[in-house]
């Protein structure tokens, strides 16, 4: 039986139409917590809303300046949005070097900006920051998101040392690879990338690391993050908690 012990909390998930996001929204309506989807595809966050049964933001969080302004008021904030471009540094577009920080560190940064105040007043709040094995270790050809990873690590230490005086806690959560469409997405880049099949990719690239061989799967990310916002996980603040299948014990 499923313990309803977020009712009457309201939770931000972006990122909340697809993948991890998705699946953090699912497990925080089974707790009884109202969602909002934030997420750039309108369709999938009308259906993703409709099906926890809360609300749909159609937002590009890449359009930073929008969200200096903001001012939100909920309990949790999970910064999921992200994106994914594999190249080498030579040749990596610089204006796409800038939309990943942008998406994965201005904007979770604004946000955060914008729920702490009222999550002060309440003397109660959760910041929940989807990082990844990245945001602890390196990958060749990814510099725009490594980078954006461990800056995102950063930023919720930081944000740890503040809120925690008032009853704000803010972690990280760091998966290796998950079984989503973003991860699908980067195989024929990975294949090219490193000159091997497509069909290879999983195994020689993205399992490589891992003493547990097989992706994970967004319930268990999101699994840990309902953890992470239930009043159990009240003493856990500033800390990076790993789901890679032993990638980070090497």
């Amino acid at each position: 039986m499923t313990v309803r012990d977020l009712k009457g909390r309201r939770a931000l998930v972006t990122g909340g139409a697809s993948g991890i996001g998705l699946a953090c929204a699912e497990e925080f309506a089974r707790r009884g917590a109202h969602v909002t989807v934030a997420d750039l595809n309108a369709e999938a966050a009308e259906a993703a809303a409709a099906r926890v049964g809360g609300t749909a933001w159609v937002v590009d969080l890449s359009d930073t300046a929008a969200q200096e302004s903001l001012d939100l008021e909920v309990d949790i904030l999970v910064n999921n949005a992200g994106i994914q471009k594999v190249g080498a540094i030579e040749e990596y577009d610089p204006a796409t070097f800038r939309l990943i920080h942008r998406l994965m560190v201005e904007s979770p940064f604004l946000l955060t900006r914008a729920v702490l105040p009222g999550m002060y007043a309440k003397g109660w709040g959760r910041i929940i920051n989807v990082s990844s094995v990245h945001g602890l270790r390196a990958s060749a050809f990814k510099s725009a998101y490594v980078s954006a990873k461990h800056a995102m690590e950063g930023l919720s230490k930081v944000t740890a040392l503040e809120g925690g005086p008032h009853g704000v806690t803010s972690n990280c959560v760091n998966p290796a690879y998950v079984r989503t469409p973003l991860v699908e997405k980067q195989i024929a880049d990975q294949a090219a990338m490193h000159g091997i099949g497509e069909s290879e990719v999983v195994e020689k690239v993205m399992l490589t690391e891992t003493a547990i061989k097989r992706l994970v799967e967004p319930e268990e990310v999101a699994s840990l993050v309902g953890w992470l916002a239930s009043d159990a996980a009240g003493m856990v603040t500033g800390a990076s908690y790993t789901m890679d299948g032993g990638w980070t014990a090497r």
